[in-house]
């Protein structure tokens, strides 16, 4: 191990929680205490040798051309940090469109040169169309994430770019274009830099509030210079400083009032965070089913903060006595990139944390009533993360076997690692771990074709069935150069369902709605949710792999409003639209065709 003065920052972080190994009679139990948690949902184990899908590249076909703006020395913090995607309907045809965001660096911030983030409109033929310009969302800001929600409850959806300066709001006009309403919605005060952002309705109106996670206190008038103190040095070589050193931020909670507009509530609620942590991806979810929504904030370098809702507007941080804060060792880790997903057929979705290097990808297993077991060494998925630095994941049926397999992008935040000689590197490949379906995971990366194997500086994940043909796509935003869109190809022919759902007394998108869905022996849980990954947003639609069952028996609805609705004898490879109240519907009932009035 370096000396204590040669390590940046991040390394020290890092080094403090390299995993440290339990002894092999300790392992052997829990392993198999695992195995047996899992097997209880009826769980086989698939072959070690079955056919694994192929990752293919298809980026060139969709004729999408993007290029992510970077520094090639990324002499400053805030030049790693951006790379945000987010896939939003945004006409409401039923066809994912795609939104990647930009960022200028320093030297071009300073000189007043912006950065184009980008529209990509699905043409519905497997090609996409730039309509960034048409569509009003080109300059944003320095654009870090984008996340999706329908602030004015019209049933259009919104896109929300978080930025080095604060939020920008744009307001669906009705699917042709989008107007800034930063100001008009009272978010225009917000001027720190925004990172993670995610909508949710905490308190049960019918309404998307909005919490917005901050990260330095960063000043481009007052920089830290490149490699000049020793929180700016990684194994003896020069970096850019932070984010150990830097002063942090508090975060915000914007509640919706229902009429266009959000009032701040943070420190009346108990989400600000006095602390000032280094706030990054943040996700709402229902994490013990009683019907109120938590919010998970990740934070780089230091412990996670997990909020408990009270169902009165306040919230209690539970992050130690939950088991989420650190990791297994008490350590606190980078905490970048979050997903969420109900991995091991409990109804409760587990969350598996991206972290640096020399650290490891964390899962956390969660056991009910807000508590949390740190799996990722007896998951097996530990060992296989400590080289790289993850950034978007995301838990993700691959092969349509209605179990939860887990993808992430890793790249580094140093170019100047690779002069390190330490086997770590600027760009590194993606990672594939199929679900064993007895609480482990097996690390399929160098099998899952070469595409995935290509280095690259990855940074934001989302996941959505581009084409509507029930093969789920990986569309990636790297911090260097074009994205990257991978489709699965070949492995088992498995059926699939996909539900999209549509709120009538909750809100419209459905946020937070939550479906239990069985054929058969398999039974599986999923939400709709607002934000993940890292800084990214998903399809909203819930895609369920059913093997080789050819219906779902029975589909179970938990609405946020406390309703809820049970639909039996769904065929298989089909899309279903589903209206709280109404049970399934035409598609065309829940997607608004005329443009909402001007607010």
């Amino acid at each position: 191990m370096p000396a204590r003065s040669q390590l940046g920052p991040r390394a020290r972080a890092s080094m403090c929680g390299a995993i440290r190994p339990a002894i092999a009679a300790i392992l052997s139990v829990a392993l198999l205490g695992l195995a047996l948690y899992a097997q209880r949902a009826g769980s086989t184990a698939p072959a070690a040798g079955s056919p694994i899908p192929q990752l293919a590249d298809i980026t060139a076909s969709t004729r999408i051309r993007f290029n992510h703006l970077a520094s090639p020395d990324k002499k400053y913090i805030v030049e790693s940090m951006s790379g945000g995607v987010a896939l939003i309907d945004y006409d409401r045809d039923g066809w994912p469109d795609i939104y990647f965001t930009n960022a200028p660096d320093v030297d071009m911030q300073l000189a007043g040169k912006k950065a184009r983030s980008a529209l990509f409109h699905n043409n519905r033929d497997g090609t996409f169309t730039d309509v960034t310009d048409k569509a009003g969302v080109a300059y944003p800001c320095w654009a870090n994430g984008a996340v999706v929600g329908d602030y004015d409850n019209d049933g259009w959806p919104d896109l929300l770019v978080t930025c080095f300066g604060g939020v920008v709001l744009y307001r669906n006009n009705g699917g042709a274009a989008f107007t800034n309403v930063t100001k008009e919605a009272g978010l225009a005060g917000d001027t720190m830099w925004a990172m993670g952002a995610a909508f949710g309705d905490y308190d049960g109106d019918g309404f998307q509030d909005l919490f917005v996670s901050h990260y330095a206190a960063f000043d481009l008038h007052d920089l830290p210079a490149f490699g000049s103190m020793v929180n700016c040095t990684y194994h003896t070589i020069k970096v850019q400083c932070g984010p150990a050193g830097l002063k942090g931020s508090p975060d915000n909670l914007y509640h919706n009032n229902g009429n266009g507009t959000f009032t701040d509530v943070s420190k009346q609620a108990g989400v600000d965070d006095p602390q000032n942590l280094l706030g990054l991806t943040a996700v709402w979810s229902d994490f013990d089913n009683d019907g109120k929504l938590e919010l998970f904030v990740a934070n780089d370098g230091a412990q996670n903060y997990l909020y408990k809702n009270d169902g009165k507007g306040r919230f209690s941080e539970v992050g130690f006595q939950a088991g989420v804060a650190l990791d297994e060792n008490g350590k606190a880790l980078a905490n970048m990139g979050l997903a969420l997903g109900d991995c091991l057929h409990t109804g409760r979705p587990s969350i598996a944390i991206t972290h640096f290097s020399e650290q490891y990808l964390q899962v956390f297993r969660n056991d009910g009533n807000l508590s949390f077991t740190d799996v990722s060494n007896i998951s097996r998925i530990a060992r296989a993360t400590t080289h790289v630095v993850g950034w978007g994941d995301a838990f993700y049926d691959i092969d349509n076997d209605g179990w939860l397999d887990l993808i992430a992008v890793n790249g580094h935040v140093y170019p100047q690692v690779d002069q390190a000689n330490i086997g770590i590197h600027f760009r590194e490949p993606g990672q594939l771990f199929l679900n064993q379906r007895d609480g482990t995971f097996r690390d399929v990366s160098d099998q899952a074709g070469p595409a995935l194997k290509v280095p690259r500086v990855g940074r934001g994940l989302a996941i959505g069935d581009l084409f509507n043909d029930g093969v789920q796509e990986v569309v990636v935003e790297n911090l260097e150069g074009e994205p990257v869109i991978f489709r699965p190809r070949g492995g088992p022919r498995n059926h699939w369902i996909s539900l999209e759902l549509a709120g009538t007394r909750s809100n419209k998108l459905a946020l937070n709605a939550r479906v239990r869905i069985t054929a058969a022996e398999l039974t599986q849980t999923d939400e709709v949710r607002s934000s993940g990954s890292y800084l990214s947003q998903s399809d909203l639609r819930l895609h369920f792999g059913l093997a080789d069952h050819r219906r779902a028996d029975k589909v179970e609805i938990f609405w946020p409003s406390g309703a809820t609705g049970t639909l039996t004898n769904l065929e298989s490879d089909r899309f279903y639209c589903v209206k709280e109240g109404s049970g399934v519907v035409p598609c065309a009932s829940i997607r608004p065709t005329a443009a909402p009035p001007p607010k």
